[in-house]
């Protein structure tokens, strides 16, 4: 059965705020996201599930919506799961620690 916008924008919210717990659980720093092969799994799931759910967001709602850089999460997921040896941790550390959290918030408010 296909969901629709609205269940895969809740369950990218959902997925973000169990990342952002594991981060602090585990106390991942942007340090340690750079070298620590578990803090690097442990990111990297939740992004590219939710990159996945923004791949399959109808491109009508996505038009609707330009303000938002789908392309952009979605071709994160890209990467993580297609060229996972060469992956910028650095890139992936900004994702995390700047760039996500608005991203999120601005998909609460879609709700």
């Amino acid at each position: 059965m296909l969901k629709s916008d609205r269940e895969r924008l809740k369950k990218m919210i959902l997925l973000w705020e169990r990342l952002t717990a594991q981060i602090g659980e585990h106390q991942i720093t942007k340090e340690s996201l750079m070298t620590d092969e578990f803090s690097q799994w442990a990111v990297t799931t939740p992004l590219y599930n939710i990159g996945e759910q923004v791949y399959r967001i109808s491109s009508d709602f996505k038009a609707a919506h330009p303000e938002l850089p789908w392309a952009m999460v979605s071709g994160l997921r890209h990467r993580l799961v297609h060229d996972y040896e060469g992956i910028n941790w650095s890139v992936i550390v900004e994702v995390v620690f700047d760039e996500m959290e608005p991203f999120i918030s601005t998909v609460k408010t879609l709700i």
